[in-house]
């Protein structure tokens, strides 16, 4: 019966130490520097993310696991008297991942240009991971002239993937769920 009160305890323990640290991470990553641009006939959007890399993902990059960050981005039109209407509803993905053996860092940002870019510093890869600048959002004939809209915007960071029979043995995965509030911007057109 003692055995079995034991481990309860250490249950518990480990699960307050987990949801309380979990907590403490997220806190950390945010959102910041947002810029609403035109360009041209187009909405161009711009933000970063801080505060996502942390010391057991920087040693697990190193190892050459590869890492995912995601943002969502939705543009609503805001009407008065009437549901907002959601007319962009974008989903990016960057990642990086470090060749040991070449001592470069590929970071793929997909929505930004086809080839992945490599380099051989930890901190360039670092910010093309957490920058998004110059993102088409919408057309802006789409938009109404004096038309009231918001973005709402999002990120996380993906949990480590690694093969099945090792999660029961590496719990870092959790430590990796990270994802920041939702920011939310106002304009007007």
């Amino acid at each position: 019966m003692s055995i079995l009160r034991n481990n309860k305890k250490w249950i518990v323990f480990l699960c307050i130490y987990f949801l309380m640290t979990g907590t403490a991470l997220a806190k950390d990553a945010k959102l910041t520097n947002f810029a609403i641009i035109r360009h041209n006939d187009d909405l161009l959007f711009k933000m970063n993310l801080e505060g996502a890399f942390r010391d057991e993902m920087n040693k697990a990059i190193m190892t050459g696991v590869s890492t995912t960050f995601s943002f969502y981005i939705e543009l609503y039109n805001i009407k008065d008297l009437w549901f907002n209407s959601k007319i962009a509803d974008i989903y990016l993905t960057t990642s990086v991942k470090y060749d040991s053996l070449k001592k470069t860092y590929t970071v793929s940002r997909p929505w930004k240009n086809a080839e992945p870019v490599t380099t051989e510093s930890f901190k360039e890869a670092q910010e093309l991971m957490t920058q998004i600048d110059g993102l088409k959002i919408i057309q802006i004939n789409k938009l109404e002239k004096n038309g009231k809209y918001q973005i709402q915007t999002k990120a996380e960071v993906s949990k480590l993937t690694l093969p099945f029979y090792l999660h029961y043995i590496f719990p870092i995965g959790y430590f990796w769920n990270l994802e920041t509030d939702w920011y939310v911007i106002d304009f007007v057109y």
